[in-house]
């Protein structure tokens, strides 16, 4: 069913909080037609560091800021901003001088890039994934096949695959790569995103993607008899009918501001959390009042109580060009074709390497048995070059003209 029409931030926080926990290197085998540029790399081993209110804190926070900047007007957002972050990670380890420091300050809230790999890199991997609960995350690196154009630095693929375990595929940048990528993001999703890109523009020489799945069952599900028609409200005020499926829930949130609750997947593992800004309390404002520190707040003192739930059966997907919103959050040197440093990523013979577009695909399904739900978001490297070559001149109305000496540079 779909739910353009519904409350944003509905859908926006289950989907944020399902990608915010629903993270694990497990990797995909698949086929590719690109040549394997890792080929030769083998991971080193690093020692990680423990998630500790430092980064729990920096990244609820910029959760709730990316989830924030990227609100639709009357229309669902569905935002995993760990998605967002591991694919922006991947690229900051490329990245150097003042780009490096804004995406330090945007990603970790001012945490070094060192630090952040080795929080990431043991985050992920302490997260479960069994029958019930199966979690999926894999990255992957993709270059344009033109050695007089691209180079790229060693180091910059080794940090990636000791950290993120990225695959990077050396290709022709053409149809062929086109359908490899899109093939990669939907192994990667389980199906649930099947298309990331159309085509490949001429100034681009590097995507960086990652790919997450989530596929819960709940705790208790619901039954037939617990499913009834309902009507869904709308931020516009349009009505839609729905299925609603009620339960109890045994824990009670209220932060002021906002009412919910928790519900678990099987053996509590993972939890659903959902909030009911006020009625006198418009969507927009809620969103804009969100806060790291006041969602983790709110989430951790949550009361134990009797709660009566109502949670509507829905399925959406999205699509978000994140560029806009990552600029607003502060790093706005790395989408700058004249500012932007990636010179530990590369070069290039056509000019400098920067962010021309981070991409980002989400799928969310919550039904009676569970929850399924996908992200995946890639970065488009570009470089000058195509972009500074292309004029037009078309002499199709009144122009001037003149004979000149060419030696002395004098008119005649």
């Amino acid at each position: 069913m779909k739910t353009g029409k519904r409350n944003g931030t509905l859908m926006g926080l289950r989907i944020l909080l399902i990608c915010t926990l629903a993270l694990h290197f497990t990797g995909c085998t698949m086929q590719v037609q690109a040549a394997d540029l890792m080929e030769g790399v083998t991971a080193r081993k690093v020692s990680g560091k423990e998630a500790d209110e430092a980064f729990t804190a920096s990244s609820a926070e910029f959760a709730c800021k990316l989830f924030g900047t990227t609100q639709k007007e009357n229309q669902n957002t569905l935002v995993s901003p760990l998605s967002v972050m591991l694919a922006l990670a991947m690229t900051a380890n490329g990245a150097d001088t003042q780009t490096k420091m804004e995406m330090e300050a945007v990603l970790g809230g001012g945490l070094p890039l060192e630090e952040l790999n080795e929080y990431l890199y043991t985050y992920v991997r302490n997260l479960p994934s069994d029958e019930d609960c199966k979690l999926r995350i894999a990255n992957s690196i993709w270059f344009r096949d033109d050695e007089n154009r691209l180079t790229v630095e060693r180091e910059f693929l080794q940090k990636n695959a000791d950290y993120y375990s990225a695959a990077a595929y050396k290709s022709p940048f053409d149809s062929e790569t086109v359908a490899d990528i899109n093939n990669w993001v939907k192994t990667n999703t389980d199906g649930m995103i099947d298309k990331m890109i159309g085509k490949i523009d001429e100034s681009a020489v590097l995507y960086l993607i990652n790919a997450l799945a989530f596929d819960a069952r709940w705790q208790t599900a619901y039954t037939k008899d617990s499913v009834h028609d309902g009507t869904f409200t709308a931020a516009d005020g349009s009505k839609q009918a729905v299925k609603m499926m009620a339960s109890n829930e045994s824990r009670y949130i209220d932060d002021g501001k906002a009412t919910g609750f928790i519900k678990d997947y099987k053996d509590a593992k993972y939890s659903f959390v959902a909030l009911l800004p006020n009625e006198d309390v418009p969507i927009e404002d809620y969103i804009a009042s969100l806060t790291g520190e006041g969602f983790l707040s709110a989430v951790r003192n949550a009361q134990s109580a009797s709660v009566s739930a109502q949670l509507p059966k829905f399925s959406y997907d999205d699509e978000t060009t994140m560029n806009d919103a990552l600029v607003s959050l502060g790093m706005p040197a790395a989408f700058d074709g004249g500012a932007a440093d990636f010179s530990r990523l590369g070069k290039s013979a056509e000019g400098n390497i920067f962010i021309g577009k981070v991409l980002h695909k989400t799928y969310i399904s919550v039904d009676e048995l569970g929850t399924k739900a996908g992200a995946a978001t890639m970065v488009a490297m570009n470089d000058m070059g195509a972009l500074l070559d292309v004029y037009t001149v078309k002499l199709d109305r009144p122009f001037v003209y003149a004979i000149i000496d060419a030696v002395r540079n004098l008119a005649q």
